[in-house]
């Protein structure tokens, strides 16, 4: 009980002693002076209106707050031109067709009537529409885009549990769409507006094998309904990202990056793994509006980082982490549905061990090779074989490993060490879609290249992670040794040495340009001096609360209850 009451009391008097503007934040939870200034356009209204919606020269858009990045509506009017254009040029409809989405429903905790959970709008409805609410249809007509909205006709008690409530012209104008009706007269509208098919998605998500939520309504068993055209031609689109998105995504992964960095400058031995969430969060939604993550977030330290997704119910980052930990933190914020993806690796006291070293280096050469190679045209399948032998390289130096580097990869060495995929599309969703369309490289059947969750050529605009790491988890590990093929080529007196280590990733967040690409976390110390030098300044802070009795003796002693001085 005290342990908790020392944290609170530590939080209350440091967010008690902000500054009252916000026009250039200060991180307060472990960082002086650092700023989350970003070179994107700003709000200026101080207008407060519903679901953070403002308008600027008539046009909507999105922010958070007036130190947070808007984002235009007409956003989403491109994207809908998008779907139209590649369904003109495709066919496989008929003519005078309708596109209909369906929009996510109200979502409440199991066993209560009444706790709602903040709504999460169905992906693909996001990206055609940026419709924030429950409960709404979406309707484009092929020959022209023209786009139709449809609301739920809400009851009069929402008023004064939700707010007002908004007239059809008023989300008209807030979605920049050409009109908005009720749900109940969307089966006499659509027959209105419909000569042919109506044209809804319906797919499997080649990651988590889920279908799409494919539009239903009373009445449309009246309608000649499509499900054939539309998935993968909005997939290919959601592939492909705007200037507009790709802006999105630069600003979560700043302000993620941004974050990582409090996170670094503020750890000690003797904090639990989860503090280090609460930090992370904390700065993203007080400084950057982040509301959301983009995934639950992993904070693994010594052994728990060799759990590729710890942090699940099962394993709610509650270690304790210890000094000579190595700890691995992938965390990333949305803003806008739009999701960063980022992963630091660093020691827990800040200075790295020749072990450390070793591991952390190899990673980090496989990264930089393999972003230096990206590039249009480039298949994402060699670019795990490039991750691959790099690290192998430098693991036969380190003395883990032992032969020739070609007859390793013969033997798929490099998937012991990095079982998982080089990394994904990034987007709306963490995992994003479009990674195995019809007409592109099917999913390869070698163990690590089978866990890619694309095996595309790079092209222009797309965004993607990229994630090498190296672990050391048991299962495999055992796995290895026992099969002939691959233990000649394994040191075991020395990988015994690394059982119990963790492991390294160390992720970026990519932008595939015309001729490369532009890494957006590079906002983030890298290299081993750079760490530990960043990390060193985070030593002579005087405001990360953590119970005295919990801190390692080679750390710098901290006081139970500090506020910040300003």
């Amino acid at each position: 009980m005290l342990y908790a009451v020392l944290i609170y009391a530590c939080v209350v008097a440091t967010v008690r002693t902000a500054p009252t503007s916000m026009a250039t934040p200060s991180i307060f939870l472990g960082q002086n002076s650092i700023t989350t200034e970003t070179p994107f356009t700003r709000s200026n209204s101080n207008k407060t209106v519903p679901n953070d919606v403002r308008y600027e020269d008539g046009a909507a858009y999105f922010t958070m707050g007036e130190h947070t990045l808007k984002i235009p509506m007409t956003l989403h009017q491109e994207n809908r031109e998008c779907i139209v254009k590649r369904l003109q040029s495709r066919g496989g409809y008929a003519p005078g067709s309708v596109m209909l989405l369906q929009g996510g429903e109200d979502d409440h905790r199991p066993g209560s009537s009444d706790i709602d959970h903040v709504f999460w709008q169905e992906s693909y409805f996001h990206w055609a529409f940026g419709v924030l609410e429950p409960g709404w249809y979406g309707a484009i007509d092929v020959s022209n885009g023209r786009s139709t909205l449809f609301m739920p006709r809400l009851p009069e008690s929402y008023a004064w549990w939700m707010g007002r409530i908004r007239t059809p012209e008023e989300y008209r104008r807030q979605y920049q769409v050409d009109e908005v009706r009720y749900v109940d007269e969307m089966d006499q509208v659509l027959k209105e507006k419909t000569s042919g098919e109506l044209l809804t998605l319906h797919g499997i998500n080649s990651d988590s094998k889920r279908v799409t939520f494919e539009a239903g309504f009373k009445g449309i068993s009246n309608f000649t309904v499509n499900n054939k055209v539309l998935h993968d031609e909005i997939a290919e689109c959601r592939v492909h990202k705007t200037e507009a998105e790709i802006q999105i995504l630069r600003y979560a992964t700043s302000v993620s990056c941004a974050a990582h960095r409090n996170v670094m400058r503020s750890i000690r031995p003797g904090m639990k793994e989860y503090q280090l969430e609460s930090l992370f969060q904390h700065h993203t939604y007080y400084h950057g509006g982040c509301r959301h993550q983009g995934y639950t977030n992993i904070c693994g330290s010594g052994p728990s980082a060799a759990v590729l997704h710890y942090g699940h119910a099962g394993a709610p980052n509650d270690r304790t982490i210890i000094d000579g930990d190595m700890v691995m933190l992938d965390m990333g914020a949305e803003y806008y549905h739009y999701t960063a993806d980022v992963s630091v690796s660093y020691p827990a006291n800040g200075k790295f061990s020749d072990d450390q070293k070793y591991i952390y280096n190899a990673v980090y050469a496989a990264n930089q090779a393999v972003m230096t190679a990206m590039r249009p045209g480039v298949s994402w399948v060699s670019m795990q074989s490039l991750a691959n032998r790099v690290m192998l390289k430098h693991l036969t130096e380190a003395g883990l490993v032992k032969g020739d580097i070609d007859e390793m990869m013969a033997a798929n060495i490099g998937s012991i060490f990095l079982p998982h995929g080089l990394g994904h599309l990034i987007g709306i969703d963490v995992h994003d879609v479009g990674g195995y369309l019809e007409g592109h490289p099917s999913r390869p059947t070698q163990a690590g290249y089978s866990s890619l969750r694309t095996a595309r050529v790079l092209e222009e605009n797309m965004v993607l992670t990229v994630e090498p790491g190296c672990y050391f988890i048991d299962h495999i590990l055992d796995k290895a040794f026992e099969n002939s093929d691959q233990a000649k080529f394994l040191v075991r007196n020395e990988i015994d040495r690394f059982r119990g280590f963790g492991g390294v990733r160390i992720e970026d967040v990519v932008l595939v340009t015309a001729n490369g690409m532009e890494n957006l976390s590079q906002d983030l110390p890298r290299t081993v001096e750079d760490i530990e030098a960043h990390m060193a300044a985070g030593l002579e802070q005087e405001d990360v609360c953590i119970p005295q009795q919990h801190v390692q003796p080679n750390r710098k002693k901290l006081v139970e209850i500090t506020l910040t001085k300003r």
